[in-house]
């Protein structure tokens, strides 16, 4: 529990440190955000520009700016959306619950294409699992999640009309009562089945999109640590003593090989936090990368610094979990 503590004090000056860059950013790129926002509207002086720019605070030096905002984030309160006025707080959380069911569903695509393939992959080496195993993970890896999402788009939903191509959920099925906010734990607890098959499906084709290039580099880690699992000592002894190959492959090799896939994996998390902006945007999908997009666009600073400063701090939890899991996964390593 110390160690956990400990681990969790260290994020501080991470997240200082971002919180600076991304507020340093944002400030001194080209633009006005109240110009952006009022552009084109005759009727709207500068007086009233300006007063509004003294209600936001950006009439303040920067220095005031930033230890308003940061001292704002310790009270709970993360300031004004610039562009639709309304809390920060309430924008971020309102669109949280999609993009961490979009990234979830990602993962577990990816897992269950990676784990599989590349424990096959490794237990049969040059084989023709092998070899379009390899093959299906150079594609992977080499193919831009937006090409893939839009490839998807047109065979499975225009050509075939097998998939929804788009939103959260059809508007023809109602939305369950909102308890957590994931549409799947949502429809379960309201034993709407209708909106939970249907949400699958609408996940079905962002979530691919999203998680196959995580399942390709997972993939060639995985076979990787099992090709060298496999020559280990301990694997020579475990099959002189009679066990099956089936026991020697999961119990004895998948686990000390699972370390370094846990590592990608972990590490991986924020590029599918940030890589699903883009996603988002394909599918019109109501997640947070949406919004940031849109506030990025409009240099609306408090949303996109809040927004960051969410992501970072869901990245660090999660390479602490991956740490955590080392130790189960191999009780003599030690945080």
């Amino acid at each position: 529990m110390e160690t956990v503590v400990r681990r969790l004090l260290q994020t501080i000056p991470v997240l200082v440190g971002i919180s600076i860059i991304v507020f340093s950013l944002m400030h001194l790129t080209p633009g006005d955000p109240l110009e952006i926002m009022f552009a084109g509207a005759g009727h709207i002086s500068q007086a009233d520009i300006q007063l509004m720019r003294s209600e936001l605070g950006l009439d303040q030096p920067l220095v005031r700016q930033y230890v308003n905002f940061v001292c704002g984030l310790f009270k709970g309160d993360w300031g004004m959306s610039i562009r639709t006025k309304a809390p920060v707080k309430n924008l971020l959380l309102e669109r949280l619950p999609a993009t961490l069911e979009l990234t979830a569903a990602a993962m577990v695509v990816s897992l269950l294409i990676a784990l599989p393939t590349g424990i096959l992959s490794a237990t049969r080496q040059h084989s023709t699992i092998d070899k379009l195993g390899t093959l299906l993970a150079l594609l992977g890896i080499s193919l831009p999640d937006f090409w893939l999402g839009l490839s998807l788009i047109l065979v499975f939903a225009v050509g075939l009309n097998w998939l929804p191509g788009g939103v959260r959920l059809g508007f023809d099925i109602p939305h369950p009562p909102t308890v957590t906010g994931f549409f799947l734990i949502d429809s379960l607890l309201a034993r709407n089945w209708a909106a939970f098959w249907g949400t699958l499906k609408h996940l079905a084709l962002p979530a691919a999109a999203l998680g196959a290039p995580l399942a390709a580099l997972t993939m060639r880690v995985t076979r990787s640590s099992m090709l060298e699992a496999l020559s280990q000592d301990y694997i020579t002894f475990a099959r002189s003593k009679g066990l099956r190959q089936r026991m020697v492959v999961l119990k004895h090799a998948l686990r000390n090989a699972l370390i370094p896939t846990v590592t990608v994996f972990a590490l991986n998390i924020g590029s599918l936090l940030g890589g699903n902006m883009i996603i988002e945007r394909i599918f019109s999908w109501p997640g947070l990368g949406q919004l940031v997009v849109d506030s990025i666009r409009t240099h609306d600073y408090p949303v996109v610094q809040a927004a960051v400063l969410l992501y970072a701090l869901t990245y660090v939890i999660v390479n602490l979990l991956a740490d955590l899991a080392y130790i189960y996964l191999n009780p003599k390593i030690r945080l």
